[in-house]
């Protein structure tokens, strides 16, 4: 959909959507379908509307590092340095970037309030050394957004993605699997961010898809699928059990929170017989928002160095399914954050505020590894990212 400020012209851009064949759902019928939830809008009129046609030029949404980018970014890292500072102290006051920053700070606008993702292309990984370029990816990433979060009960920080085949619990996890994964929501965070250490021989796309544009196809042509969303009897497994919506409108903003693995289950989380199985409109409303989402989807084609901010409230994101080589520059290797800013950071329905609590404000012990950790001390979970 444009990403005008108008507002997108709704009936020209779901045509597409509605008109591919993986989008099979016919339109409602009558008055009493036709019905969204009281307090929700019939259209979404945002730049967080759009969808994978729209960003033909990467230039819409890549921030090419210049020369004078990279002479900042290693001045800063060497100042830094000479604090004898923890590396997770970094922020923008001590990871100075005199012209570098403002382009930043306009880039965490745009994830915030903008379209919902961006990319920083430029740091060559071969130039720098693990912990320098670590360093750099959470002094770059100060500028979008400033609280980092645990991201399990083990207060991991730092995610590795990693394929690992050592054992079928590890290789049937989507964190180490190799296999293509669904659309979804990480569990908490605003924004989520990774940097890419190495790419796959083959494969291995960021795909992302705009939950507006899912909100805006649904409202025009299955407007009860939307009052299903809405609803609060989704019986979510992980990371607790807790009944609550797929969709939330407040604030004028939308905001979607949801995972297959944590509603149906599948090889590496089974879902437990005892708890409720979703109806078959709830299936319904979960196939026709990945069938929206596919026909909708924007693919970036990563390379080594890359760093990824996507807005995990209002955008989407899945992997296709990739191929290693034998070199370790040609094995996917994806470190990732949760973040949230105090700044730009927006209001959580409070049925997700636990999930928020627990990775941003609740004390704990935080874990910060520069590389992959055997499991006594990092665990595979029992439930999803």
């Amino acid at each position: 959909m444009s990403s005008v400020n108008s507002g997108p012209v709704l009936a020209a851009a779901i045509a597409p959507i509605v008109g591919n064949n993986g989008f099979p759902f016919a339109a409602a019928t009558n008055a009493e379908a036709s019905a969204l939830p009281s307090g929700f809008p019939s259209e979404l009129r945002s730049k967080l509307a759009w969808t994978g046609a729209d960003f033909a030029d990467e230039s819409k949404y890549i921030l090419h590092l210049t020369d004078t980018d990279l002479t900042e970014v290693k001045q800063a890292i060497a100042e830094y340095k000479s604090l004898d500072q923890d590396g997770y102290l970094v922020e923008p006051n001590t990871f100075q970037l005199p012209t570098l920053g403002s382009k930043l700070r306009a880039l965490g606008q745009d994830v915030h309030f903008g379209k919902g993702f961006g990319v920083i292309r430029g740091l060559d990984r071969a130039a720098f050394s693990v912990e320098d370029l670590t360093l750099a990816y959470m002094g770059l990433q100060s500028y979008i957004a400033e609280q980092r979060g645990r991201q399990d009960k083990r207060g991991n920080m730092l995610v590795h993605i990693v394929a690992d085949n050592s054992t079928k619990q590890a290789a049937e996890h989507h964190r180490h699997s190799n296999k293509s994964i669904t659309f979804h929501n990480e569990e908490a965070g605003d924004i989520v961010s990774w940097l890419t250490r190495s790419t796959a021989a083959t494969g291995g796309k960021c795909i992302i898809a705009s939950a507006y544009t899912i909100y805006n196809v649904l409202a025009a042509t299955r407007p009860e699928l939307i009052r299903t969303l809405a609803r609060s009897d989704w019986p979510f497994s992980m990371p607790r059990f807790q009944c609550r919506p797929v969709i939330f409108y407040e604030d004028s903003k939308l905001i979607m929170n949801f995972g297959r693995a944590a509603l149906l289950g599948n090889q590496a989380h089974p879902r437990p017989q005892h708890l409720p199985s979703l109806t078959a409109r709830q299936v319904e409303a979960l196939d026709a928002i990945e069938a929206i989402a596919k026909a909708s989807q924007m693919e970036i084609q990563t390379q080594a160095g890359d760093i990824h901010f996507i807005n995990n409230l209002a955008v989407l994101h899945r992997r296709e399914g990739f191929v290693n080589g034998e070199d370790a520059s040609t094995k996917r290797h994806l470190v990732r954050m949760r973040l949230r800013s105090t700044e730009h950071g927006w209001p959580i329905p409070k049925e997700l505020t636990q999930e928020w609590d627990e990775a941003f404000k609740n004390k704990g012990i935080k874990h910060w590894h520069l590389e992959p950790m055997p499991a006594y001390y990092f665990p595979l979970r029992r439930q999803p990212n």
